[in-house]
């Protein structure tokens, strides 16, 4: 649930770069339905 906040607050603030260590859970998100965000590890 906590993955899915933070892809809706990078969203709404347009951030396309997303730092994360847990790069498998983030890979199956995307941006408005469509755009893969930036994974930084």
């Amino acid at each position: 649930l906590a993955d899915a906040a933070l892809i809706r607050i990078a969203e709404r603030e347009g951030i396309r770069k997303i730092f994360t260590v847990d790069k498998r859970d983030y890979a199956v998100y995307r941006i408005h339905g469509r755009i893969r965000p930036s994974i930084i590890p």
